[in-house]
């Protein structure tokens, strides 16, 4: 039962630590595309509230009950190729998280990008959720 519990939190703060990973990377758009210093200001504070109230907080819980999950169920775990392919996939995702916080320093000191570049970088954390849910729920090795 515990284990369902930790499933359910898991899944409840993973969603939440997407939503922050969809909405950072088009609030990096918009920063880039707005020609006015005091709305660029203000994507700026949203930004990094964005990822220091919710972003991570939300990653590192849905990290810890990740873990908790592997650790009550390791038996099964260590048998399975899929998980290890899903484990990968996340410290992916990860990274994409840590590279969010570069950029919002980045964008701090005032430094410029092409919004389309953002534009692609928000695609990321969606082939990122696809694999790794139909992993989660197809379980397919």
């Amino acid at each position: 039962m515990i284990y369902l519990w930790f499933k359910a939190f898991h899944i409840i703060f993973m969603v939440a630590w997407f939503a922050g990973m969809f909405y950072i990377w088009r609030l990096f758009v918009y920063h880039m595309e707005n020609p006015h210093k005091e709305v660029k200001e203000q994507l700026a504070v949203m930004e990094k509230k964005l990822y220091k109230i919710i972003m991570t907080p939300a990653m590192i819980l849905t990290l810890l009950f990740g873990i908790l999950m592997l650790i009550l169920n390791w038996n099964y775990f260590i048998q399975v190729k899929w998980i290890w392919i899903k484990l990968l996939i996340v410290a992916i995702l990860i990274y994409w998280h840590f590279l969010a916080y570069y950029y919002i320093k980045q964008l701090e000191q005032n430094k410029t990008y092409p919004s389309k570049k953002f534009r692609i970088m928000n695609e990321i954390p969606t082939l990122i959720l696809i694999s790794v849910v139909l992993l989660a729920i197809l379980k397919p090795f």
